[in-house]
């Protein structure tokens, strides 16, 4: 999933209630369905697995996932929702929401299913999330829902923007909930990583910056990398050649001034840093500009 291509369509866009003892059936769907449990309690089945759902839960339906909800408790199930697809398709409009299990689709509605592009993700989304801040997820899928009922001009695009929204907070969710490590050490690690950012005219050490994270070195750099891609020191250098970069690029500062004044020992360490990261010398990158 490529989220720089992220170009989502919301067919339906709805906060409904089922009385009992209305149940949804098995059915599978062409497109993707986000439901949230705004009141009462369900029991989720998807596949082979079953879920139980309470006020504050979310569920992720997937295209052609064969799925059923049953109201447990005798009490209504009030569950905004949405359906959309991912990314914007010529017949993204046509397409309908499905009520019914496969074996009763035409073959033009199968030809409606869309690819399951979360599917490609290493580590595919989860059909039952159990949200720690629910309230903002429901409050974003409420302002979605209000701009569907209200059609103000260009809701159709600043509904894109708030699922987008949505969409980015969801998966930051479950990224926080799959790395509890993670979110426990947040603070440390951004810490560290303020202070780094302020100190790239410095050379750092990993044991000065494990001090300030209060963790040991392999600790933290195991971290910060699973947090940010790359060791402290690799963020540190990376840093120093965006703003080398910049300083290139924007200036006609001599380039030994610039190795100077971004605390390399030389213009032939700076040199040989910039090649390495950039694949060209700090003179040929001036001359492209």
């Amino acid at each position: 999933m490529d989220l720089n291509q992220l170009s989502p369509y919301i067919r339906v866009a709805w906060d409904s209630i089922i009385y009992p003892p209305v149940h949804i059936a098995e059915r599978v769907i062409f497109d993707y369905e986000l439901m949230f449990v705004k009141e009462g309690e369900c029991e989720v089945t998807v596949e082979e697995n079953r879920y139980y759902g309470k006020p504050g839960d979310l569920f992720l339906f997937k295209p052609n996932q064969v799925h059923s909800i049953t109201l447990l408790n005798g009490k209504p199930l009030r569950q905004p929702h949405l359906h959309f697809d991912l990314y914007y398709q010529p017949d993204s409009p046509e397409v309908k929401v499905s009520y019914r299990p496969y074996s009763l689709l035409t073959e033009q509605e199968k030809q409606w299913i869309r690819p399951d592009s979360l599917a490609e993700m290493e580590d595919p989304l989860p059909n039952h999330i159990r949200l720690n801040k629910p309230g903002v997820i429901e409050q974003l899928i409420q302002d979605i829902i209000f701009e569907f009922d209200r059609k103000f001009p260009y809701y159709e695009t600043t509904a894109k923007g708030l699922f987008i929204q949505l969409w980015v907070l969801l998966l930051r969710e479950i990224h926080w909930q799959r790395n509890t490590h993670l979110h426990s050490n947040w603070e440390q690690l951004d810490r560290v990583k303020n202070y780094v950012s302020h100190h790239i005219e410095h050379d750092l050490t990993l044991d000065e910056l494990a001090d300030l994270a209060n963790m040991s070195k392999y600790y933290l750099c195991r971290l910060f990398k699973k947090a940010y891609g790359m060791t402290p020191i690799q963020y540190h250098v990376s840093i120093r050649l965006e703003k080398a970069k910049q300083m290139i690029q924007f200036t006609n500062l001599p380039l030994t001034q610039i190795a100077d004044e971004l605390g390399f020992q030389s213009i032939h360490a700076f040199s040989r840093t910039f090649r390495k990261w950039e694949g060209h010398s700090p003179s040929s990158f001036r001359k492209k500009k």
